[in-house]
């Protein structure tokens, strides 16, 4: 009888990055500047709804008088939208990805409404305020770190 084996180090990595990605909400984006094109790092949560990674941003307007202001990350996305995603908690990685801003306003609606968006919410006068006006945008990740986008949806598959 063969005595049990240890996974290999890709899959040990392959899980503890999956982990990572599915508990440690806090990461770093480093993006490139919309007009300087210089490397900008900004500290940012990350969302996950119905499989899918996101990165949303609170509103602000939800004040009578407050400006909304636009926000340079996503500024830095639009431009250029492949940037690194670094988990920086349980696990470092620096992840390959593309944004896609969310634009439908449906969808922004499904979003905003999801319970991993609370905060987000709060931080609005109402769910259309927050639908509407928070900065938002897709996750797809390429290269190398393809693999997790059907690793998020099947972990999320699982927990339904």
């Amino acid at each position: 009888m063969q005595p049990p084996t240890a996974p290999d180090a890709a899959t040990a990595d392959r899980d503890g990055v999956l982990a990572a990605l599915l508990g440690d909400r806090t990461v770093d984006i480093v993006t490139t500047g919309a007009r300087t094109g210089l490397s900008r790092t900004t500290e940012i949560w990350t969302t996950i709804i119905a499989g899918e990674v996101f990165l949303c941003g609170t509103p602000n307007a939800s004040l009578p008088d407050v400006e909304r202001m636009p926000r340079d990350w996503l500024a830095n996305l639009v431009a250029h939208p492949r940037f690194t995603l670094r988990l920086k908690s349980t696990v470092h990685a620096d992840l390959a990805v593309v944004a896609e801003p969310v634009r439908d306003l449906e969808e922004r609606r499904r979003i905003m409404s999801a319970p991993a968006t609370e905060y987000y919410r709060g931080q609005a006068s109402s769910i259309e305020h927050a639908a509407r006006d928070s900065p938002m945008v897709r996750l797809r990740f390429v290269d190398d770190d393809a693999w997790l986008n059907d690793a998020v949806r099947e972990a999320a598959a699982g927990r339904s």
